[in-house]
């Protein structure tokens, strides 16, 4: 991907979701370090098309939790950082598959390469998220996955 970065910073929002422009990988990191801003969680679940249950479980938090932060106002560092990582799977997914639905498509289905897992059930962890990265790979230089 030419800008992995942006492609991962427009899936969570940008800037008016993030309150702020990243245009480096620091000033992204500085983001998940502080927590990302709550209205975030509402744009990768946009981005996604999953409900506020999905998105929980994809992240290994409870709905609950993420609906005290609406309150809060911040995520937390650690949910930021597990938010970034299903926006990047979300960015890499569109860009192999070159739009949107068919990308969400391919989250939401239970895949063989990955064990009969869907490839949202995997991101929860980083390894998970790895595996998923390999497979899109493939798929992106023709492999079969």
């Amino acid at each position: 991907m030419v800008n992995e970065l942006q492609a991962v910073v427009d899936e969570l929002g940008g800037a008016p979701a993030l309150g702020r422009s990243l245009e480096t990988a620091t000033d992204l990191r500085t983001a998940i370090r502080e927590g990302f801003p709550q209205s975030v969680v509402e744009e990768v679940m946009h981005a996604a098309g999953l409900t506020l249950k999905e998105l929980a479980s994809t992240l290994d938090l409870s709905a609950r939790s993420l609906q005290r932060r609406r309150r809060e106002g911040r995520l937390a560092r650690y949910e930021s950082d597990r938010l970034y990582r299903l926006a990047r799977i979300i960015a890499l997914a569109k860009h192999y598959f070159g739009d949107g639905p068919k990308a969400t498509r391919w989250l939401r289905r239970p895949n063989r390469a990955l064990g009969g897992s869907t490839p949202l059930e995997l991101v929860d962890t980083e390894l998970g998220a790895r595996t998923v990265e390999n497979v899109l790979g493939r798929i992106a230089y023709g492999g079969v996955s």
